[in-house]
């Protein structure tokens, strides 16, 4: 006896959305450069250097109705960038809050911007991607 299975591109409640959650994840890039001034004399990260930062944004939620999605990602992308955009090409050490540019501060400083705009933020990651370095800030 064959089984009929539901064919999901005719079929729509086959892949209905309603009531579950998902998690919708963007990513951007920013350069800037930065310095840990409490590290003993001749350390290297004492001096001024820069990196290639990936910041990263989930998002949890429900499908909106009407919408068919969680969140625009073009919209997700533009929150995001207008963060980043306040790093971009920036010593961090100069921004407010970031006086210890470590990659947890950095997270943290990116989260509070974000989450006004972003009700569902879940994750912020900061990245170093040539280094192969990541740090997860998970929001509760």
């Amino acid at each position: 006896m064959a089984i009929e299975l539901t064919n999901t591109q005719t079929d729509r409640s086959a892949v209905a959305v309603e009531g579950q959650v998902f998690e919708i994840t963007k990513a951007v890039s920013f350069e800037a450069a930065h310095y840990m001034g409490g590290k003993p004399e001749g350390h290297p990260y004492r001096n001024v250097h820069g990196h290639s930062f990936r910041l990263e944004a989930t998002v949890a939620g429900t499908v909106k109705p009407g919408e068919e999605w969680v969140q625009d990602f073009s919209e997700l992308a533009a929150t995001l960038s207008e963060t980043a955009n306040k790093l971009d090409h920036c010593l961090l050490n100069e921004i407010e809050g970031l006086e210890v540019p470590t990659l947890e501060r950095i997270a943290v400083w990116a989260a509070n911007d974000l989450k006004p705009k972003l009700p569902g933020l879940k994750t912020v990651v900061l990245a170093r991607p040539s280094l192969d370095e990541r740090c997860v800030l998970v929001i509760s």
